[in-house]
């Protein structure tokens, strides 16, 4: 049955969506048929602006015929190859190129499916690297408030984001620095907030309490996304890096989010200069084309595993899709066109205009505070009394109906464009957002 399917065609029951309120989408379903470029299609013929790249993903934008065609092509070639005790030439050609890419050092890489195997994949790797060098003591990992890691029981013990945790059982030992959102001293920043590297000196306060030769890794997204776009304040990174390094404890980047491009480097920590242990990337590696995340490791913490006989498995871990044949191509293919293009440093060629339209929406109702870092952004809304999110939601669906696809958590607009958007697509966005926000009580 095709999408464009009249809605009493289609049968919207057997999907149980993820994250989303599935009663009331099904009540007035949301359908996009079609994308190309920019833009989305939806279902009843309306083009629509996409203001998220996706699910912050599409970098290079829709359609792009290349990748379709070397997943084509992989396709009829070989459509599986077993990663245990196996292997297949993309995906030693991919890992290759990806470090390349990487921050010095970075050059070993684990491949997974997603964000959040991405993510469990790196605490493992922490867990098992403090065993192979005798430190098996190492067992506590310190998250951030507000952070998001992906779904893994993992990643939503290290995880911030109150709604995530809440329903489930998550890890022990496991404890959480502050978030560093502080309206108060930093409102409408550009860019980077002068205000909070402080609150990286948790660090030292929680291995004073817990003793720092216990903990085995320290996890941050650089720019936080999916918690409401929070660059971090000027020195934070570096402080925690410092710390890291004093208590002998792993520093891991979730670039899952703010890899391949999203900050005006191919990789957030190369923007802001600060280089983790291990970084996790997933979403922009395909252009969200096929799933697919990549691990990537310090050369000596992969050379600490490879003691002892040859013939032995060093590390007991992977997924049935590591590496698999048709991921790897597109992601090569999406390489091909990030380079070609240019599109891994363009964010930062756009950062000023996209600053200037997103902080023009100052003066519009509702708005309490703006956020910016390379092509992410984010508006905080006032909420309505007693209705949290209510009024966020309320956007996503007038901006939507005006031909334009916002996210919205709770009552924070988040942003993050393809990185092929022209700046009068940018100001299309945020015109259109302010034309929403005047219609909105």
């Amino acid at each position: 049955m095709p999408l464009d399917a009249p809605r009493n065609e289609l049968d919207l029951s057997a999907w149980w969506m993820p994250f989303t309120a599935n009663r009331q989408f099904k009540d007035a379903p949301r359908l996009f048929s079609h994308a190309a470029g920019m833009y989305y299609r939806t279902a009843d013929g309306r083009q629509v602006l996409d203001g998220t790249a996706g699910l912050w993903c599409v970098n290079a934008g829709h359609g792009r015929a290349e990748i379709a065609e070397a997943v084509h092509r992989q396709l009829m070639e070989l459509d599986y190859a077993p990663p245990f005790q196996m292997g297949h030439p993309g995906a030693f050609e991919l890992a290759a190129r990806l470090a390349k890419l990487a921050p010095a050092g970075l050059d070993r890489v684990f491949f997974a499916n997603s964000g959040s195997e991405s993510v469990d994949t790196a605490l493992k790797i922490a867990f098992a690297y403090h065993r192979a060098r005798g430190e098996g003591h190492r067992t506590r990992l310190i998250g951030r408030e507000r952070g998001y890691h992906g779904v893994g029981f993992g990643g939503v013990s290290v995880g911030g984001l109150v709604n995530n945790r809440r329903m489930f059982p998550t890890l022990p030992a496991v404890d959480h620095l502050s978030h560093t959102h502080q309206p108060a001293l930093n409102a409408f920043s550009v860019g980077q907030p002068e205000h909070g590297a402080d609150l990286a000196d948790e660090l030292e306060r929680l291995a004073a309490l817990h003793g720092g030769e216990t903990i085995a890794a320290v996890i941050v997204e650089p720019v936080a996304g999916s918690g409401g776009v929070l660059p971090p304040p000027k020195g934070y990174l570096e402080r925690l890096r410092a710390l890291c390094d004093k208590h002998g404890t792993l520093l891991i980047f979730d670039e899952v989010i703010t890899g391949f491009g999203r900050t005006g480097a191919p990789f957030a920590s190369q923007r802001l200069g600060v280089t983790p242990d291990i970084m996790t990337t997933a979403k922009g590696v395909t252009n969200g084309v096929v799933p697919m995340g990549a691990v990537f490791v310090k050369r000596q913490i992969h050379d600490a595993f490879m003691q002892g006989p040859p013939e032995a498995i060093e590390f007991f871990h992977g997924y049935t899709y590591s590496g698999h044949p048709v991921a790897c191509a597109a992601g090569l293919a999406t390489l091909e066109i990030y380079g070609r293009e240019g599109l891994l440093t363009r964010a930062l060629e756009l950062e000023g205009a996209f600053a200037e339209a997103i902080h023009a929406l100052r003066d519009a109702p509702h708005v309490t505070d703006i956020r910016n870092f390379g092509l992410m952004g984010a508006i905080d809304l006032a909420p309505r009394p007693g209705k949290p999110g209510g009024r966020g939601y309320d956007v996503l669906l007038g901006a939507l109906g005006r031909g334009a696809l916002v996210r919205a958590s709770g009552d924070t607009l988040a942003f993050s464009p393809p990185l092929i958007v022209s700046q009068a697509q940018i100001g299309e966005l945020f015109e259109t957002v302010r034309a929403v926000l005047a219609t909105v009580d």
